[in-house]
């Protein structure tokens, strides 16, 4: 009898300590070699955040890797799960993931969701899109979906983001087919242009090419779950993750191949090579690369916020492995350093909010929103 009390109460205290680490935050304020904050938590108790976006009336939309969207009121309440969110591929690493406004959202009401699909054949990156109302999201539609489908459940990349010329960017992960990253006949190992309803914009690289999709835009990628616009410059730039170490950052260039798996830093799990090469002749070198052990990057954004002028121009990247947001000093046009802030917590996605704060998602099973405030 005692032994089983015993047991009870460890395991009572057990999942009380499981529960605290998932609610656990920066108790204090955080020391950064530039600049200082404390962090505050907007909104908890999410399952597995993946994107966020913020609406014109200060309200926000939140993804739920196992397939759910909601909205978050600027104040923190949560409301329930949306009607009518996209039908997901909810197992690994598939779910639902990215969520990004139309670039005239304010007219059309519209909203996209990157999300992992399954069909005839296994799984694949998705892109579906919706009219945000009353009542949910209303006349969802599937705008784009990745080929080949595959099994398993790894690998799927999904960010969006719009560049200049009103023409949607989505980056795909290689499905765990490394070859596939190489061969322009699969849209996995990608990052693709495409227009507003999931069709190949004009003037993609390989558009006529014999065997080749239309819709790429760069190869050579692995699991590319960062994209972001440089606010000044509009220039795209994509964070991948490596296998283990070689995790790049790589400013995207159109019909530009970026070597997965040619030329990596990174190794396999068990230590062995993947490839002699790290840089091989009409392949674009990685502008920075974490070895020999990954950060496992996820969510970026350029800071260029009055709130943080001690890191204007600097990017911001999501470290789920490190636990950390992770900060690179740029220099003409490149990243020249980095500094590594601990924060207990694996980050999913990193966003500017319109009120010039950073935004986090932590990826925890009781994930949460949290907002960085300058001391």
């Amino acid at each position: 009898m005692v032994r089983r009390l015993l047991r009870r109460l460890l395991l009572s205290l057990l999942v009380t300590v499981a529960a605290a680490s998932a609610w656990a935050q920066p108790a204090g304020p955080v020391q950064t070699e530039r600049a200082a904050f404390r962090v505050s938590v907007i909104a908890s108790g999410l399952e597995h955040p993946w994107g966020l976006a913020f609406l014109p009336d200060g309200r926000m939309l939140v993804t739920e890797r196992p397939g759910r969207v909601r909205l978050v009121s600027p104040d923190g309440a949560l409301s329930p799960p949306l009607p009518g969110a996209p039908p997901v591929f909810a197992r690994g690493q598939g779910g639902l993931h990215d969520v990004l406004l139309h670039r005239d959202f304010a007219r059309t009401g519209l909203v996209y969701f990157c999300h992992a699909a399954e069909g005839a054949g296994g799984a694949s990156t998705a892109i579906s899109r919706g009219r945000l109302g009353e009542a949910g999201i209303e006349g969802l539609e599937t705008i784009f979906t990745a080929t080949p489908r595959t099994g398993g459940a790894l690998h799927f990349g999904c960010r969006m983001v719009w560049d200049g010329e009103g023409f949607l960017h989505l980056s795909l992960g290689d499905r765990m087919r490394p070859d596939q990253s190489q061969d322009l006949g699969s849209h996995n190992g990608k990052t693709l242009r495409l227009t507003e309803d999931g069709r190949p914009a004009p003037g993609n690289p390989f558009a006529g090419r014999e065997g080749a999709l239309p819709e790429i835009w760069t190869l050579g990628h692995r699991n590319p779950q960062a994209m972001t616009v440089h606010p000044e410059t509009g220039r795209i730039w994509v964070v991948d993750h490596g296998p283990r170490g070689g995790d790049e950052v790589n400013l995207l260039e159109a019909g530009a191949n970026y070597g997965w798996p040619r030329a990596t830093h990174g190794i396999n799990y068990d230590g062995s090579t993947i490839t002699p090469h790290r840089s091989l002749p009409g392949m674009v070198d990685p502008l920075w690369v974490w070895v020999p052990l990954s950060i496992a990057p996820s969510g970026a954004a350029f800071s260029f916020s009055a709130a943080f002028p001690a890191w204007r121009g600097d990017l911001l990247v999501g470290g789920l492995r490190e636990r950390a947001l992770v900060r690179l000093s740029m220099d003409g046009g490149r990243p020249v350093a980095e500094e590594r802030i601990p924060l207990g917590e694996r980050i999913r996605d990193v966003r500017v909010g319109p009120d010039g704060l950073i935004y986090l998602l932590t990826d925890s099973p009781r994930g949460a929103i949290w907002r960085l405030h300058p001391l």
